[in-house]
């Protein structure tokens, strides 16, 4: 088995220093990372899933959290697995990645029998002493879960190289910098930030699938966050809260989705001590550049060149080429993560105007009106200009002569029901905003004012494909 030249990410965690001083606190329970020193989360039975490969399936992200501390350089594989994985795609899972141990926070219910899964270990987050490690000092594969488009999850191989490549040591920083993030760090966007946070020795407040919005801001305000993230879904539903008045960040970042120009100034105004940071990053590709100039899209002069990223386009596809793209899919997935020139093909298709790329949406998100194209999100940063709407989803609904018909469900700043009878009025100011900005097969047909919008696990909007209803 290859072994682990770079460290293992306890031993870089320790590099980091002040770990007395330093947090990891979910919602149920908080570590100090100086604890973890001769310390385990695992009840001291880390020395059996020596060279294992291992599944991680927590309901806290805390003790996931532990465990990858735990288990880097010890096990072979580590499978992180969002909770929400349907149980029916465990074997799949289990199968692709030759999982046969398993780490859970919660005893499994008697009928729960994975095929394959020979050891069960629970984890804590309750730091006991242990001569916890085995030596083996491996290079843990990281095993990452994308959504697939049957709804059966894709594995992705990353090494803590690629994971965390680019995160420099700790600053010079006046004061300790705590970090936070809307993201799950069982997912690519919270893992990086989970990385960021705990090697440039930093804390890290973690939010919960289970909380509230707002109990997580609280809580983030308590910890003193000065460093936070996610993506503009989230932070335009973390704005309507009182309790974003709480925090006073001095970092914000975005990603995950088109960050366009309306929710970069929102932020702005929101936090005007605070640097406002959108970055283009995908589980396949990791992460390519980030932009700080308060702008939406990113300069041109991004493109082409040849250090630790590369990126082109190609057929209107952001194409990126890096030290921190992944290794591979497992389970013989169709599609190969790159081309023969080592380009992940993002998906998302980007325009040039006046020097600078704009992100336009997903390529496989595509409306046809008619025969013509239309991107939901181009059409949703149009309609997220008009100062009372706070965020839009776009969508298609069938036609017989066109095909389809662009449609928009629009959610305000105020309830639908405090417009006192102006709803009228302010479809037409949105209409009008889009026929100024827009082709006119892509200004909506109808507009629909909703309470809310869904948002997904990972925190980016619901897209349904194209129906019939209303």
């Amino acid at each position: 088995m290859p072994q682990n030249d770079t460290g293992t990410l306890a031993d870089r965690i320790a590099a980091a220093g002040n770990l007395s001083d330093r947090l990891l606190s979910g919602i149920e329970a908080t570590v100090t990372l100086g604890a973890l020193v001769g310390g385990t989360a695992l009840g001291g039975r880390a020395t059996e899933l020596c060279g294992r490969s291992v599944l991680i399936r927590t309901r806290d992200q805390l003790t996931s959290a532990l465990a990858l501390i735990e288990l880097d350089g010890v096990a072979r594989r580590v499978v992180l697995c969002p909770p929400d994985v349907a149980w029916e795609h465990l074997p799949f899972v289990v199968e692709a990645a030759a999982v046969d141990a398993m780490v859970s926070d919660r005893d499994l219910p008697p009928d729960a029998d994975i095929p394959g899964v020979r050891c069960l270990v629970r984890c804590s987050p309750t730091i006991v002493p242990a001569n916890c490690g085995c030596g083996a000092g491996l290079a843990t594969e990281w095993i990452l879960l994308t959504s697939g488009t049957t709804g059966q999850p894709k594995l992705v191989l990353h090494t803590l190289a690629s994971l965390a490549g680019a995160i420099g040591p700790a600053g010079d920083s006046p004061s300790p910098e705590v970090w936070s993030t809307f993201y799950d760090i069982r997912r690519y966007g919270g893992l990086r930030i989970f990385l960021r946070a705990l090697l440039s020795g930093a804390s890290l407040v973690m939010s919960s699938t289970e909380g509230c919005m707002t109990d997580f801001l609280i809580r983030a305000a308590a910890y003193g966050v000065t460093h936070i993230s996610g993506t503009p879904s989230h932070w335009r539903r973390a704005l309507m809260s009182p309790a974003a008045r709480r925090l006073a960040p001095q970092y914000v970042r975005l990603s995950g989705e088109i960050a366009d120009q309306a929710i970069l100034d929102q932020l702005h105004s929101f936090y005007p001590q605070a640097g406002i940071v959108h970055a283009f990053a995908s589980t396949e590709a990791g992460v390519a550049f980030e932009v700080t100039d308060g702008l939406a899209g990113f300069p041109a002069s991004l493109i082409g060149r040849g250090s630790a990223v590369e990126m082109k386009v190609e057929d209107s596809s952001l194409r990126i080429r890096s030290t921190l793209v992944a290794d591979r899919y497992l389970a013989g997935h169709a599609r190969p993560l790159t081309d023969p020139d080592g380009f992940v093909d993002t998906g998302d298709i980007v325009e040039l105007r006046d020097g600078r790329y704009y992100f336009a949406g997903r390529r496989d998100g595509v409306i046809n009106v008619g025969g013509l194209k239309v991107n939901p999100e181009e059409v949703e940063a149009v309609i997220n200009r008009h100062p009372q709407v706070r965020m839009s989803l776009v969508r298609a609904r069938k036609n017989p002569v066109t095909g389809a018909l662009v449609v928009a469900d629009v959610m305000l700043s105020t309830a639908p029901a405090n417009l006192n009878g102006h709803a009228g009025k302010l479809e037409q100011e949105i209409l009008q905003l889009c026929r100024g900005a827009l082709p006119r097969h892509k200004v909506p047909a109808a507009i629909r004012f909703v309470g809310d919008l869904p948002i997904a696990a990972t925190g980016k909007l619901v897209r349904q494909p194209c129906t019939m209803s209303s």
